[in-house]
């Protein structure tokens, strides 16, 4: 079953995926109905939008699960290929387009495909890898050339047994371990007999040895990957730029860079900021400001100077807590801060003050998620003592953010609390995903429920 699997896999995963999409849309609309909605609708009209969503998976070609392709990849791709789905089913489906366009049809057939399909993807991907430590659907490789990071290569070969990687040993001149079978020149000599399917190139090999590989490689149908070197490997996705017939590596790009995930990130920031606006703060900004006016004199907003994205300074918004004074841009609250009004206490304490930022989400100032800005005193501050720390200024800061929900929210009492919310945002920012911003979004709600412990 080394290469016949590939032949019908997709053709596997195409009919279960239909039978699986068919039993998720079964069970949304069973839901659905329960709760009053899509009443009117046969389980028979369901085949048509299987249908359907076979058509896009096909398209999107989401059979192809790359054997080093993790489940988070696996989810990416199903919610792409489900935005296309809603949008298609909302346009050409009959049910949720009579009488109006039914909004809570459309997200809770959105919720329930997502999890259930979610479910069968992810299940999937493990039977898949469980598939290959069992030693099915392999691939035979060697590594040309040992050295810097091979060694590294071929302990993951070892170790991940669910990548399907048969690992035949080295090629180098001046190796002698066990796994060597011989020098470079002897590769050309063996390669026919071992049917060979990935070739591994150590970079600081000769380019015209590398041309040879790679021309033999072709001759034999045989794939060919580059081995970078250390300075190479980074914990973040390489990226490649073409400039003509030259290619160079983007080192230090982010998931963000993509128009599309930028894109996804800013429009859902000013959907969700704009419900915010109009059924929140349209009452909460007027009904706090009286409370605030009524215990002491000053503004009903507190308006800082921040830096955001690029380094960029803007105007963060925040209800008043304090009493006016000429410390709030240096002086941090601390318990029991004697600056803190009643009223101020309550909005600390719950967080209330932090409301309007959702204005400058809506204006581009902010991300609903994000590292959380600093003063601009305090980042002059941190940036000469915490290495790389203004690479947090990538992307947008949020209201909330990974390093607020892993505990590191308030106060900044010793260097290793802000150590550590710079490495929480360096992983946020180079490990984005849509998803991980939902997480994030459910976790910050638990902390504000059942964690006000530094909230003061």
């Amino acid at each position: 079953m080394k290469r016949r699997f590939d032949k019908y896999f997709p053709w596997v995963f195409t009919l279960s995926d239909f039978f699986a999409s068919l039993i998720a849309l079964i069970i949304c609309l069973v839901a659905l109905n329960y709760f009053g909605y899509l009443q009117s609708t046969t389980i028979s009209s369901l085949f048509p939008l299987s249908l359907l969503w076979i058509l896009i998976s096909s398209l999107r070609k989401d059979y192809k699960i790359g054997r080093t392709d993790e489940f988070e990849y696996t989810l990416k791709r199903l919610l792409g290929t489900l935005v296309w789905f809603i949008g298609a089913a909302t346009v050409l489906w009959l049910p949720l387009r009579t009488p109006n366009l039914q909004l809570i049809s459309i997200i809770g057939l959105t919720s329930g495909m997502l999890i259930l399909m979610g479910s069968f993807r992810v299940g999937l991907h493990m039977v898949l890898r469980q598939y290959r430590v069992q030693g099915n659907n392999y691939r035979n490789a060697v590594i040309i050339g040992k050295g810097g990071t091979s060694p590294k290569l071929a302990d993951v070969f070892r170790i991940r047994k669910e990548f399907g990687i048969n690992f035949l040993g080295y090629f180098d001149n001046q190796a002698d371990c066990s796994l060597t079978r011989g020098g470079v020149d002897s590769f050309f000599d063996q390669a026919h007999d071992l049917d060979l399917d990935l070739i591994y190139i150590h970079e600081k090999l000769d380019e015209p040895l590398v041309k040879k590989i790679i021309d033999f490689a072709d001759e034999n149908y045989i794939k060919v990957k580059m081995i970078p070197g250390g300075s190479l490997q980074l914990e973040k996705n390489l990226s490649f730029s073409r400039y003509g017939d030259l290619f160079v590596i983007n080192v230090n790009d982010i998931p963000l860079d993509n128009t599309l995930n930028g894109l996804a990130k800013r429009s859902f920031d000013i959907v969700f900021s704009a419900l915010v606006i109009v059924f929140i703060l349209s009452w909460l900004i007027p009904l706090v400001g009286l409370l605030i006016k009524f215990e002491s004199r000053g503004s009903v907003f507190f308006i800082q100077k921040r830096n955001g994205i690029n380094n960029n300074v803007f105007n963060c918004l925040k209800f008043r807590s304090m009493t006016p004074n000429d410390y709030g841009d240096t002086k941090q609250a601390v318990k029991n801060d004697p600056r803190v009004t009643k009223i101020g206490a309550f909005l600390r304490n719950t967080s209330l003050d932090e409301m309007p930022q959702f204005i400058n989400v809506f204006l581009g100032d902010m991300s609903i998620v994000g590292p959380r800005p600093h003063t601009v005193p305090m980042n002059q501050t941190f940036k000469t003592q915490i290495h790389r720390y203004n690479s947090r200024h990538k992307i947008r800061p949020g209201i909330t953010g990974l390093a607020q929900i892993r505990g590191f929210r308030g106060e900044i009492e010793n260097p290793h609390q802000i150590k550590s919310r710079v490495k929480l945002d360096a992983f946020y920012i180079n490990n984005w995903t849509f998803l991980l911003d939902l997480g994030i979004m459910v976790k910050t709600v638990h902390e504000l429920l059942f964690n006000r412990e530094n909230a003061y």
